[in-house]
C-alpha cells in the first residue's frame, strides 16, 4: 500500500497548501495529493514541493472558487473555450510538479440535459488526447450528492461507460471508495469490477469522512485487503478530514500492518 496525504483535508492547521508540503513530508509521507491550488503561482508550489523533497501524485483541475461552489464547467456547453484554457493551466501545474494524474471535474448543474452529457464526453475525449502526448493519466470521480448537491458525475456505471466509450488509457476511473459506499455499496464486488479501470484511490470514512478507523459504515482493513488481492498497487489518497491533529490520527496506519 501506498499512501499519499491529501493536502486539502489533511494538515490544515497550516492555513497555506505551501507549508503543507513540509508538514506531510514531516508526517513521514512520501508524497501528496491536492485540489488546485488557487492563489499561487506554479513558481511558488513548484518551490515548496521540491524543498519539503516530496511527490505530488495527483492534482485537480482548476475549477474556480471552491468555496462558491465552482467545481468546473467540463460539462457546460458554450464553456468549452474556459475548459481548454484551465485545462491547459492545470497541465502546466502538472507538468511543474511532475504529477503524473489530473482529476478533471465535472462541475454543478442543477438540471443536466443530454447536450450536457455530449459536452462533458467531447472535452473529456480533447483531454485524453492531449494527455497521451504528454504521458499524464486523467481520471473522473462521481462524487455523492450528500456531499457536494447538484454534482454533474454521480454515477460509477455512467463514468464507466464514458470511459469505455473514449477507450484510452490516458482516461480513467478515481475510485473514491467514500463515495462508492454513498452512491451504490456492494464495495468488494464493485472493486473487482471496476478495478481494470482505476487509474486512482481514495479513502475515508462513512459518513463523517474521518480516518478509515474511525467508526462509521465502512471496514477498511478489509477493504484496503481487497484493493490488494484484486492487483491495486498504486497511490491511495488520504481525503478524510482528521478528527484532531493530521499526524496523531496517522496511527490506524500502523494499526492496519501498513507503513508511510
Amino acid at each position: 500500500m501506498k499512501f499519499c496525504a491529501n493536502l486539502g483535508f489533511m494538515f490544515t492547521e497550516a492555513s497555506s497548501i505551501l507549508e503543507r508540503y513540509s508538514l506531510a513530508k514531516d508526517a513521514g509521507f512520501k508524497a501528496v495529493e491536492s485540489g488546485f491550488p488557487l492563489g499561487f503561482t506554479l513558481e511558488q508550489v513548484r518551490d515548496a514541493k521540491e524543498k519539503a523533497g516530496i511527490e505530488h501524485v495527483l492534482i485537480n483541475l482548476k475549477t474556480g472558487d471552491v468555496t462558491k461552489g465552482e467545481l468546473g464547467v467540463t460539462a457546460v456547453p458554450g464553456k468549452e473555450n474556459e475548459f481548454k484554457e484551465n485545462f491547459e493551466t492545470t497541465l502546466n501545474y502538472a507538468k511543474a510538479l511532475n504529477a503524473k494524474k489530473i482529476h478533471i471535474m465535472a462541475g454543478k448543474l442543477d438540471n443536466p440535459t443530454s447536450q450536457n452529457w455530449d459536452t462533458y464526453e467531447a472535452n473529456l475525449k480533447y483531454a485524453a488526447d492531449v494527455l497521451k502526448t504528454e504521458n499524464i493519466l486523467g481520471v473522473i470521480e462521481p462524487i455523492n450528492q450528500y456531499s457536494v448537491p447538484n454534482y454533474f458525475l454521480s454515477d460509477f456505471h455512467k463514468a464507466l461507460d464514458i470511459i469505455k466509450r473514449i477507450n484510452s488509457p490516458n482516461l480513467k476511473l478515481m475510485l473514491d471508495i467514500f463515495h462508492l459506499q454513498q452512491l451504490m455499496g456492494d464495495i468488494s464486488h464493485s472493486i473487482t469490477k471496476f478495478m481494470p479501470y482505476v487509474g486512482h484511490v481514495q479513502i475515508a470514512q462513512v459518513p463523517h469522512r474521518n480516518e478509515p478507523d474511525t467508526p462509521g459504515e465502512i471496514n477498511y482493513q478489509f477493504v484496503l485487503e481487497q484493493l490488494i488481492s484484486n492487483g491495486y498497487q498504486d497511490w491511495i489518497g488520504l481525503e478524510y478530514k482528521p478528527l484532531k491533529n493530521s499526524k496523531e490520527g496517522l496511527v490506524w496506519i500502523k494499526k492496519y500492518g501498513y507503513t508511510l
